[in-house]
This record gives C-alpha cells, structure tokens and sequence, in this order.
C-alpha cells in the first residue's frame, strides 16, 4: 500500500515519516510540505537521510493519507482525497466533533461538511476499533484527550464515579508544534511551569463526547486544566473523581486490567508512571488507585505526546483500516534514559 503524509513539516508529520519508513507492510510513496517544496527530506530532517524522498506541494497517487496539517486547513485538504477514494487519518481535531455547531465554538469556524462528522470514527482504537477498521475517515485523537480518556474509560464505563471530574495534564514543549510562538521559546519555556486556557481548552469537548458515550446516563461535569512543562516529549495526566461506592484498590486494578486485555499499548502500571518510561513509543501507562481519606479515585496515565498522542496512534488506525495487526510497526520499546 502507498501512504503519503500532508504536511510533513510539522513535529508530528516528521514522526510519521520515522515511524513509517521501518513499518513492513506499507511503502511510505510521498509527502509534502508547502515552504520546504522541492528540498529532499533529509535536507530538511538530517536525522532521516535514510528516506529518500523529496517534498513535494501536492501528494499524488496514493492509497492512504495521513493530513498533518492545522484544524480548519485540513478539512480542505481531507475533502478532495475522500472524493477521490483515498482513505484518511486525519491528524487534526476537523472530524473528532459530533457536533458540527461546537466547531464555531471552539474553533472559530463552521465546518466545511458536517455530513463526514458522523461518517468519521473516532480513531481510539481501545474504545473503537470496530468502527476504525471499515472507515474511510478516521479523526485521530488529540494527544490531551487520549492520556485523559484512556485514564477514565474503564471507571466511567463501570459507572464507578460520580459527576465531578478534574483532569490535569502537564504537556511538553513539542505539543505546541513546530510553528514558532512566544511561551514555546528555550527562555521562556525553561525553568517554569505554568496553566493554561482555564477559560476551556478545545479539546475539553472532545473528552466530554466520548466519556459520556461510555456512560450516556451520566451528568460528568468535566474541569480540564492543562500545563505546559519544561520537556520536549510526554503528557502526565492526574484524574481526580469521586466515588459512586467504596472500592478497594485491587478491585479497582483488577477492573482495569480486564477493560484493556486486548489493548496491546495500554498497561496497568504497579506504580505511578513517569512520562520518561513510554517515550518515544506507543505506550501509555495508566495507574489507577483510591485516596482512602476522601473516598476519590485517583488515576494517572503517561503518553509520549507525539506516539501515542499523535502519529504512533495514527499508524495504529491505519493498521486497523488496512486489515494488518494493530501492533505492526510499532512495537519499539521506549527511549531511556
């Protein structure tokens, strides 16, 4: 199968490309790249002189895309491949939304086709697989949503915890992407730690839709505050609710270890995990456990932001769209130290 990247420029476009150059089963045919047109990819990415491939402005013959490009652009990009018949992870947050009216709100824009918002699944294979492996357009999840979503999925599914949920969520440097922006700057960036969009991050109602899929009786009211830390790769998530009954925590690991047995990158950590022990791979780590003195569970999940959170996660979809075992090309093990 020939796989093309839209956008490989970017921080998780560049990922695609390592990721897929060692994958056995697909041949990575084109990518391309609007300011670096032209330029070999190994001009432009040394560390990828192994992939002869020259950016181009448009992506040509291909039999799956991944569009790497920012949300508004790549709906207009995604659009003509899906009339041509080529199948899409899209990277962005254009299809991830039920809700067409919530693009407005969150985005600032009125979504191009909201007719594809239904058509796409939502590309969480622990959760979706069934629908990913059919679809033609696959919406890959933001990187905040997975390490939050995969953390809760099993308490909310098994009605554990009541409405009032926190997540908060540290994200390296690299989740603000490759364009250049001020709070991203070594200077700014180094020696400090600070919260961001308390107003509402846009991939709060992303959380929202699919945690109440999983409990749609349920009232979740959902306070998502993220930060940003002095790291390159990773996002640490604490979850906090409380308790519907009074469980005990081996219980509640045992819960855990049975919602994700057939999820080849999900594992039930015995301790507390760091974002160093899953990077640069597709892992994410989840640690669930109970404050005793409140009566709240407490879960914590580790991503590596640009993997599982971005590109490993997207090659998993395609995995599952072409019919190949999910694991295929990703089974590396993480980075240390």
């Amino acid at each position: 199968m020939k796989i093309g990247i839209i956008n490989v420029t970017g921080y998780t476009g560049v990922e695609l490309a390592r990721l897929l150059h060692q994958h056995p089963q697909v041949d990575l045919a084109s990518v391309t790249g609007r300011s670096a047109a032209g330029k070999s990819l190994s001009e432009v990415f040394p560390h990828l002189a192994g992939i002869n491939l020259t950016i181009k402005a448009e992506l040509g013959d291909v039999d799956l895309a991944f569009a790497a490009m920012p949300h508004k652009e790549s709906a207009r990009e995604v659009i003509p491949l899906l009339e041509k018949g080529i199948r899409v992870v899209d990277i962005s947050a254009d299809f991830r939304l039920k809700d067409a009216p919530e693009y407005q709100k969150w985005y600032g824009f009125s979504h191009p086709a909201p007719q594809l918002l239904k058509e796409a699944a939502y590309g969480l294979p622990e959760l979706h697989r069934a629908e990913i492996t059919p679809a033609k357009l696959v919406a890959n999840p933001g990187c905040y949503p997975t390490g939050a979503i995969l953390a809760l999925a099993p308490a909310v599914k098994a009605k554990l915890i009541e409405a009032d949920v926190v997540i908060d969520s540290k994200s390296g440097v690299s989740g603000a992407g490759r364009s250049l922006s001020l709070p991203a700057h070594y200077s700014e960036a180094n020696e400090d730690t600070a919260a961001y969009a308390l107003e509402g991050h846009r991939h709060l109602p992303e959380i929202t839709q699919e945690l109440k899929l999983l409990n749609p009786k349920a009232s979740l009211a959902v306070t998502f505050v993220p930060h940003l830390v002095p790291m390159t790769r990773g996002i640490l998530t604490t979850c906090y609710a409380p308790l519907a009954s009074a469980k005990k925590e081996r219980e509640l690991k045992e819960l855990y270890r049975d919602f994700y047995k057939d999820a080849p990158f999900v594992r039930v950590a015995d301790a507390p995990p760091h974002t160093k022990q899953v990077l640069g791979s597709n892992l994410c780590l989840v640690y669930p456990t109970v404050d005793r003195r409140t009566g709240r569970l407490v879960v914590i999940s580790a991503i590596d932001n640009l993997v599982k959170g971005a590109a490993g996660q997207a090659i998993q979809n395609m995995n599952l769209m072409l019919g190949l075992p999910e694991t295929t090309g990703l089974e590396a093990l993480p980075v240390y130290p």
